[in-house]
């Protein structure tokens, strides 16, 4: 039979025996909180300041991009080209999704009867659009996109309201782009890059 004084120790070596248990779980506990917080503040700073997810708006990129799809654009070291599919934070409620024809300095003309864009007096090859190229409000004088700006038209050109209306959307300034969509992710059926 134990004595008191052994009891006591014993039930005093059980107590410290648990007690590291329960500081180690409690230490897990704080270290998985703490990655989980570390890991979301990553996400958000990433997504605010490096890429940026985009609904698609109506259907003025037809064939290319079909409204609703979902997309994800890069900010990084972005410097406008022509052929990229940009994303315009202006003018309206949603961002404009369209594609750059021609940046500062190009000299663009489009025929009167929609038979071509010229950029630099050379014809475009855009097997990417539907539909016929019209001048409509742009003129079909030359004129020469400004330095700073981008001139933008949807892929579906007998159905999108871009840079051929001069006074609604115009020349667009590159600080008013968010960014170069690079990656649809919704619908699974079109997952997958922009430019093949």
């Amino acid at each position: 039979m134990m004595e008191p004084n052994q009891e006591l120790a014993s039930a005093e070596e059980e107590r410290e025996a648990v007690l590291p248990r329960k500081e180690s779980g409690l230490s897990g506990l704080y270290d998985w909180v703490s990655a989980a917080i570390f890991a979301l503040v990553l996400v958000t700073l990433v997504f605010s300041f490096c890429f940026r997810i985009v609904e698609v708006d109506g259907s003025s990129m037809n064939p290319t991009l079909w409204d609703a799809e979902r997309l994800i654009t890069s900010r990084i070291a972005y410097t406008p080209q022509r052929g990229d599919i940009v994303i315009i934070n202006r003018y309206t409620k949603e961002p404009l999704v369209k594609r750059i024809v021609a940046v500062g300095g190009d000299r663009l003309r489009i025929d009167e009867d929609g038979g071509g864009v010229y950029v630099n007096g050379e014809k475009l090859d855009e097997p990417y659009t539907q539909g016929v190229t019209y001048p409509l409000h742009f003129g079909t004088e030359e004129q020469v996109v400004p330095e700073g700006c981008v001139f933008v038209m949807g892929d579906n050109r007998q159905n999108s309201t871009d840079s051929r209306y001069m006074e609604e959307v115009g020349f667009v300034k590159e600080s008013d782009l968010i960014g170069k969509a690079v990656f649809r992710f919704l619908p699974l059926s079109r997952f997958g890059g922009l430019y093949d």
